[in-house]
């Protein structure tokens, strides 16, 4: 490869995504680069943490992996090139959970192991999304909201997805944006914010290869509220917590 590799590449080829042709480019652009090489590494390492973390209790992590440790970390690193992986990283943790790392560890865990982990709760890539993205200001969006709607945004990356619901009657406007990346497609989190910097998120994503649509409901964690459903061949979620989760409930419905 004599140009530099986007982005996209990069991502792509930590994530495992890029065909023989394309990561032997990669490869061959990294030996003659070593400090993006060590730094790509390190977005591997930091790849294989956010995916155990992301587990929960379904898999005994050892002491390298536990949750404390991995969060003290993901403080640490606080640059824009950081974020970016672990947009890609995290939604791969946790949108896959039907997918490839069902696959992965199918092998190698007992059967108790992998019925806990098929049999988690829906949308959790939704809430680690949140936690991760929109509960922290120092993370600068994909897009940032210009004139208050990223509508427009949505419907580039994502075909006949639903209108963003309407939160500005309660103070909330939208702030950004980011494009994240699951094995069936791309996802994305929207986030609004108040006056006082209370955030909710509305997340979109593809349902999977059995096209896994979601009944409408809801699921608590912790002092988050996830509000779920599906429609047009995406699956949603609003996040929130405290008063703003009536906030979402009487947008989601009048709008689905």
């Amino acid at each position: 490869m004599t140009t530099t590799p986007s982005e996209y590449d990069l991502h792509a080829y930590v994530d495992g995504l890029l065909d023989g042709e394309r990561r032997e480019a990669v490869e061959d652009w990294l030996a003659r680069h070593p400090g993006r090489a060590a730094e790509i590494r390190a977005w591997q390492r930091d790849a294989q943490l956010l995916r155990a973390a992301l587990v929960g209790d379904a898999l005994a992590l050892p002491g390298e992996l536990d949750p404390a440790r991995l969060r003290a970390g993901l403080a640490r690193r606080r640059n824009a090139r950081y974020a970016i992986a672990a947009t890609v990283l995290l939604s791969l943790g946790a949108g896959g959970i039907g997918g490839w790392q069902i696959r992965e560890w199918r092998g190698q865990e007992s059967n108790r192991s992998a019925a806990a982990f098929a049999s988690m709760a829906p949308m959790g890539d939704a809430i680690a999304a949140h936690r991760l993205f929109a509960s922290r200001h120092d993370l600068r969006p994909d897009r940032a909201a210009r004139g208050g709607d990223l509508q427009g945004w949505l419907d580039a990356n994502f075909r006949e997805s639903m209108r963003l619901p309407d939160l500005s009657g309660a103070g909330f406007r939208q702030v950004g944006a980011r494009l994240l990346a699951t094995e069936q497609g791309a996802a994305a989190l929207v986030v609004y914010e108040d006056a006082g910097g209370n955030a909710i998120s509305f997340y979109i994503r593809p349902p999977g290869p059995r096209r896994h649509l979601l009944a409408r409901g809801d699921r608590r964690d912790g002092d988050l509220l996830t509000q779920y459903w599906s429609r047009g061949g995406y699956n949603y979620a609003m996040v929130s917590s405290g008063e703003s989760a009536d906030v979402v409930r009487r947008a989601l419905d009048g709008a689905i």
